[in-house]
């Protein structure tokens, strides 16, 4: 599987968009700030909202597609499925 990926800092804070293979490795990686770059910088660490891919072409599409939105359609996105901005990782790492 391949993940297209939504962190945040916060309830409406900054967002950060990846995909991954491993959403539990990466997202562990972005919580402790294991990677240098935008989301230690900016503290983005609550992962808000995912999709998985059974392909990664699918998901690297999707992935650009996203971050090509403005900022209140991937806000209106988020609050969707997660309307409280709940930190999803613990639901992912059962």
């Amino acid at each position: 599987m391949y993940y297209v990926d939504i962190l945040a800092s916060g309830k409406h804070g900054t967002l950060y968009i990846g995909v991954t293979r491993d959403l539990v490795r990466r997202v562990y990686e972005h919580r402790n700030d294991l990677i240098r770059g935008f989301t230690s910088r900016y503290g983005v660490h609550r992962l808000v909202w995912f999709e998985a891919y059974d392909d990664p072409t699918s998901a690297i599409t999707r992935e650009k597609e996203l971050k090509k939105w403005r900022r209140d359609w991937k806000i209106n996105l988020i609050e969707s499925d997660n309307p409280n901005w709940v930190d999803l990782y613990d639901s992912i790492t059962r």
